[in-house]
């Protein structure tokens, strides 16, 4: 009987834990909706930024430029570090402890430091002012211990039956590796992308010190922008458009829950494949 209740209780613990869970987000997300909603206009949808229209669109267009550049510059180095530590470096080999504390101090690193090195580094030593090129690499160096990490749980949670095998036929460790392994972690890989991708949609601190806050459009990896939270940012610290900035962050939800949709979607395909 004990052991029942105890095991009832365990189980009903589970349940609230969820259910609070579940009703944070839906209540964090209905409040965002139902406050933002209502002032969704046409002129937010301009696609040229003016005071009075406050137009969100150069800020969505800068947003997916970002996420693009630093996803380009933190996927193969955060992928081709885990492929290392999983697949190639030796058990006990020092390279390795180095490397996943150094990823775990850099996890643990406020983003208001990464704004700051990235000022220091990007935007004055190597004179790349404030530009979509030094907030990338900014946002790069931020997301790569997520990739990484990702990645490397990714890998190991691939049997090794699926290895041996592939080497019982002949196929070599590379071989072995981009056809047998990658394919079988891409889900893995997927929902680190996916937190990769909503860190850098709602990260201001670091882009506000490297990228900048021009309205407009970039015209080139050296102009400067504003992404949405940038922009969210902005209008609410003005204090003028306090329902626009409302309406922004409804359209900077809406956008990730696209994303994490849309990830699922594709990892769920390949995982069938």
């Amino acid at each position: 009987m004990r052991k029942r209740f105890g095991e009832t209780l365990l189980m009903g613990c589970t349940y609230v834990a969820a259910a609070l869970t579940a009703g944070v987000l839906l209540s964090l997300v209905g409040y965002v909706l139902i406050k933002g909603l209502p002032h969704l206009k046409p002129s937010l949808f301009a696609l040229t930024y003016t005071s009075e229209n406050v137009s969100l669109v150069p800020a969505l267009i800068t947003t997916v430029l970002m996420a693009l550049c630093s996803l380009l510059i933190a996927l193969p180095l955060g992928i081709g570090a885990a492929i290392y530590l999983v697949e190639y470096a030796r058990r006990g080999n020092k390279a390795v402890a180095w490397i996943r504390m150094t990823t775990e101090t850099l996890a643990g690193i406020p983003s208001i430091i990464y704004g700051l090195f990235g000022m220091l580094f990007f935007v004055t030593a190597l004179k790349w002012g404030f530009s979509l090129i030094a907030g990338a690499c900014t946002l790069a160096i931020m997301i790569l211990p997520l990739i990484l990490r990702s990645t490397e749980e990714a890998l190991k949670a691939v049997p090794d039956l699926y290895r041996e095998g592939a080497f019982g036929l002949g196929a070599g460790r590379l071989r072995t590796v981009m056809k047998v392994v990658l394919p079988a972690a891409i889900p893995g890989i997927l929902a680190g992308v996916i937190l990769a991708i909503g860190r850098i949609v709602g990260e201001t601190a670091a882009l506000i010190y490297t990228a900048g806050t021009v309205a407009q459009v970039p015209t080139g990896l050296t102009s400067s922008a504003r992404t949405l939270s940038v922009h969210m940012y902005a209008l609410s610290s003005e204090g003028f458009h306090s329902g626009e900035a409302s309406a922004t962050a409804a359209v900077l939800l809406i956008l990730v829950l696209g994303i994490n949709g849309l990830s699922a979607y594709i990892a769920r395909k390949i995982s069938r494949r």
